[in-house]
């Protein structure tokens, strides 16, 4: 598996199974058993996905050793605090079955996120944290952070896919040292991707699936590619995706893919308080 390095030295594996809306207890630990058995070594939960106990289920099920996974969780925002990130980080360990994570994320750039941090960076100095970063935070709130932080976030987590391709982001990541994780790469399987034509073409020239032609160019992009599915025939396809490379027609055919909407903007004020009130009835 190829593997990107973050700031601090840590390798990450750069593709990761992840988890969201991913089903009920039952059909997510057996989804990360796959998984894991097909050869992903990299999951990815959150505490706003109600699935921690599930996913350490299957890893404590899988019979790998806890120093082959990487394996990484997100903090919610109704816990961004200095007192709350410490408690909640404790909880998701417990719920996962591990000493340690491999890396904790800010999952939404809402509440009191420098509280939170600090609470992070201690656990990080702890070695309780191997890496620490955010996700969903835009340029600007990147360099905020990074600017007034000692210990800069070493991930940022943020959507990407053909139809919103974050170039400049990505940049500005890279900039700040951070790694580029994307989540949605199919953009949900909802916005056409999958039957986009293009994308399609693209595919039959490779002898591949458009899955793993948008892996591929996130891939050659060094972003880390965050992927889900229940399917093992599909996990298999998407960790196979080393053998082929995109040439500069592919590439240029897919940078017109771009579409000026934007994707779960976080500076939409109605979206930050859609963000805000999510889980309030499960006292999150």
């Amino acid at each position: 598996m190829q593997e990107v390095t973050l700031s601090n030295g840590v390798k990450m594996p750069i593709l990761g199974f992840g988890v969201w809306d991913i089903g009920d207890a039952k059909t997510c630990q057996k989804a990360v058993e796959d998984a894991i058995a097909v050869g992903f070594r990299h999951i990815d939960t959150a505490q706003a996905y109600f699935n921690e106990e599930a996913v350490g289920a299957a890893i404590k099920a899988s019979g790998v050793k806890r120093e082959e996974l990487f394996v990484t969780t997100k903090l919610w925002l109704s816990h961004a605090s200095e007192e709350k990130a410490a408690r909640a980080f404790e909880e998701s360990a417990r719920k996962l079955g591990v000493g340690y994570l491999d890396l904790y994320l800010i999952h939404q750039p809402f509440g009191d996120l420098y509280g939170a941090w600090r609470a992070m960076s201690r656990l990080y100095r702890e070695g309780r944290a191997r890496a620490i970063g955010v996700s969903n935070f835009f340029p600007d709130r990147v360099v905020d952070f990074c600017l007034n932080n000692e210990i800069r976030p070493m991930v940022n987590q943020i959507q990407i896919n053909p139809l919103h391709q974050q170039y400049s982001a990505q940049k500005l990541n890279d900039e700040y040292g951070l790694v580029t994780q994307a989540w949605s790469p199919l953009a949900n399987g909802k916005s056409g991707v999958l039957g986009d034509e293009t994308l399609k073409k693209i595919a039959a020239k490779h002898g591949k699936t458009v899955a793993q032609v948008v892996s591929r160019w996130l891939v050659e992009r060094d972003v880390v590619v965050l992927t889900k599915s229940v399917e093992q025939t599909h996990m298999r396809e998407n960790l196979d995706v080393f053998d082929f490379a995109l040439d500069d027609e592919d590439k240029k055919a897919i940078l017109s893919l771009e579409d000026p909407k934007a994707f779960a903007n976080h500076q939409d004020p109605e979206f930050v308080k859609y963000i805000i009130g999510l889980f309030k009835d499960k006292n999150m």
